[in-house]
């Protein structure tokens, strides 16, 4: 069974640009979904660590937009 999922040009030269030469578009996303799980500083709340954890984190939000 296939899906057709529709997105940007933009978004699937970002997609291109992430996907190993020989993957495919199914196994890439099936990769992602995987192991690129959002990051919590949660677990720094009250300390410094939460500032800088919390920028690298909108830092690499951007990176991909």
């Amino acid at each position: 069974m296939s899906t057709t999922i529709r997105v940007s040009d933009e978004t699937k030269r970002k997609l291109e640009a992430l996907k190993r030469e020989d993957e495919t578009f199914d196994e890439l996303l099936g990769r992602l979904t995987r192991y690129e799980r959002p990051m919590e500083a949660g677990a720094w709340a009250g300390t410094d660590k939460a500032t800088h954890g919390r920028s690298a984190i909108e830092r690499t939000r951007e990176s991909f937009e």
